[in-house]
């Protein structure tokens, strides 16, 4: 009877169907816990969350002088303020930030005469000082599910006090070289020997993609033989590629042995070289896992096509990462940045496709902000020649990851809430390929990236003192002609994040003024409302201490608070429960997201929807406390 290859399937259906049968027969990922130190180019299998702040203590950002702002107010260069040794202490950068100290004065600018210093500028408080939770607040989320470790990664979350995580587990990769004339590599090869190199090649494939390979000893073409080394690989291995013998010779097993201890999905795909292919499966003797089984062509060109289009689709599921390509691509700068002449500067960058053109957003420059370099997608080559690019300006970047990924990237900036990190997680949880760069900056710069067409969408809560209403106003003042659409997410409290016990007995924002307080940066939806406070309590914001110093975020607020460089600060329930701070609830208040007209119909937004609706989404707040879900995802009329 005359060989016949059982299938010829075109080469994207082949593909399909091999994953179809996998899938159906239970193919997965396995998890790990391993050390951060080994943790490079691994999968996260699960979030990673902060368990300390980077710095975890007020850190000094130069060499000088620690001292308390007040002491130099109205130095200027023609009259100096002169300080004796007691009024300050020398310190090295790094050094903890000594106590009764607010601001460092770096070492250029401390000049010594007759014994004392003179200062011929006012320090500004907290000038120079990298203060708790700058970089990372305990609690923040350093990695969602499915994210490759890269070494900022790995010092971002030793910096956060992460010594473990968990991982998807690198799959062991079989290879079984066969046949008769096959002979491991040598200077001298006999006649006839073919010296067997396929192992090595498909090994640096494996490894490339992420696996360990495990190459078995070369067995002669003798079915038992292969039969009882495929059995072994199959109890020991996550995959295995037979190699050789998938043809139509006489002593082309590999088909029968995959036959005889598991099933042959498809024998035979309509491509040249790489025909004789053979897809299939087996179940491992405890029957625990199921292995795919390839059988490959021995000739070397062909077992490489083979797996590059045929198995690597299979070992992704199994390492639950997407290959990369690095590439430079034309972008918008989203705001200003300066430069100096003196020197070439690379500034970290998120991208995003909006509108139909590609925005950059500038990560924060700091040197030791090295959470900016795990969110990065890309690199903008400042020359040494130039001051820097306008907003708007188009601008090269070096991509760290692919343009299809940016295609993919939802852009989101504005009002920052645990909440996004969640929906972002989940997202990427449900489907693999969903990816989102989240920008705090605040409600009114929320409205204004949307307005510009630099953002998807913006989480806002906007108090119009005026009506006492959230959000709608602005965006009627905003958005006169419309082309933005309300979606309602969650009515939360605002309130006062003390320390536990509250000792200092606060019970509202009445008692700011004999308080040392944190505030959010201006043009923030919590510090609108606080100012909206300070009216209506009759408080003059300049008599509050630490009014004017301003954090980005609510965790860093809370961080803030529990280090105990402030007495009070306005956020969220789930960031004071995070530090495990008293809560004084102040009042509810809106928090929706503003999402651009032309967005809407977009694959991520609407998976962003979904994700608002869905019970995951319901869990995770109220693990976080204190919010309230009335209709998150319903559209909400506005104008």
């Amino acid at each position: 009877m005359p060989f016949q290859y059982l299938t010829n399937f075109p080469l994207d259906d082949a593909v399909q169907t091999y994953l179809d049968a996998l899938n159906t027969h239970g193919l997965s990922y396995k998890t790990e816990e391993i050390p951060i130190g080994l943790a490079l180019g691994r999968i996260t299998s699960r979030a990673v969350y902060a368990r300390i702040c980077a710095p975890h203590y007020n850190a000094c950002a130069m060499d000088g002088i620690a001292l308390s702002a007040r002491i130099t107010f109205g130095a200027t260069e023609t009259t100096p303020v002169r300080l004796q040794e007691s009024d300050f202490v020398r310190v090295d950068t790094g050094d903890p930030l000594p106590a009764g100290c607010d601001a460092v004065v770096m070492i250029e600018d401390v000049i010594e005469e007759d014994g004392q210093v003179s200062l011929y500028a006012a320090a500004a408080p907290w000038q120079h000082v990298r203060q708790i939770g700058e970089d990372i607040s305990a609690g923040d989320m350093i990695l969602p599910s499915f994210t490759e470790v890269t070494p900022a990664g790995m010092g971002a979350m030793l910096a956060a006090g992460v010594m473990k995580l968990e991982t998807v587990k690198q799959p062991v990769v079989g290879i079984i070289p066969t046949g008769d004339e096959i002979v491991p590599p040598t200077e001298h090869p006999g006649e006839g020997d073919i010296i067997e190199f396929n192992s090595t090649i498909f090994s640096s494939m494996l490894t490339q993609w992420g696996c360990l390979p495990r190459v078995y000893p070369i067995v002669k073409d003798r079915l038992s033989e292969i039969e009882a080394l495929l059995r072994k690989a199959v109890d020991e291995c996550d995959a295995v590629i037979l190699n050789a013998g998938s043809s139509a010779g006489s002593e082309d097993y590999s088909a029968q042995a995959i036959r005889s201890i598991g099933e042959v999905v498809l024998h035979g795909i309509a491509i040249k070289p790489g025909k004789p292919a053979v897809l299939g499966l087996a179940q491992n003797s405890s029957q625990a896992g199921l292995v795919p089984v390839l059988g490959v062509p021995g000739y070397p060109v062909s077992g490489i096509l083979v797996l590059e289009h045929v198995f690597k689709p299979v070992l992704q599921q199994l390492t639950c990462r997407q290959p990369e390509k690095i590439e430079h691509v034309q972008a918008v700068v989203s705001r200003r940045l300066n430069s100096s002449l003196k020197y070439r500067e690379f500034i970290r960058a998120r991208l995003g496709l909006v509108n139909g053109k590609t925005v950059a957003v500038p990560l924060n420059r700091g040197a030791g902000v090295v959470s900016s370099f795990v969110k990065a997608d890309g690199i903008i080559d400042i020359p040494q020649d130039m001051e820097g690019y306008e907003a708007g300006q188009s601008v090269d970047v070096r991509l760290l990851h692919s343009l299809d990924e940016i295609a993919r990237m939802l852009v989101i900036t504005g009002s920052h809430d645990p909440l996004l990190d969640e929906v972002a997680d989940i997202m990427r949880r449900t489907w693999r390929d969903s990816l989102v760069a989240s920008s705090h900056v605040g409600s009114m710069g929320g409205i204004m990236a949307v307005k510009r067409g630099e953002a998807h969408l913006g989480g806002i809560h906007l108090l119009d003192e005026a009506s006492g209403t959230y959000n709608i106003p602005y965006l009627k003042k905003y958005f006169p002609e419309g082309g933005v659409v309300l979606v309602e997410c969650v009515e939360r409290i605002q309130g006062l994040m003390v320390a536990p016990g509250n000792p200092k007995g606060i019970q509202g924002f009445a008692d700011l003024p004999r308080l040392s307080y944190v505030n959010r940066q201006k043009g923030s939806g919590t510090r609108i409302l606080c100012d909206y406070l300070a009216k209506e309590n009759h408080l003059d914001t300049a008599q509050i201490n630490g009014y004017e110093r301003e954090e980005f975020t609510h965790t860093a607020v809370a961080a803030a608070v529990a280090s105990g460089t402030a007495d009070a600060g306005m956020g969220i329930l789930s960031a004071a429960r995070i530090y495990g701070l008293e809560f004084i609830p102040i009042c509810p208040e809106q928090y929706d997201l503003l999402i651009a007209e032309d967005a809407l119909q977009l694959e991520a937004v609407q998976r962003l929807l979904e994700v608002l609706k869905g019970p995951e989404f319901a869990e995770r707040l109220k693990k976080l406390g204190g919010y309230t879900l009335n209709k998150p995802g319903e559209v909400r009329p506005w104008n």
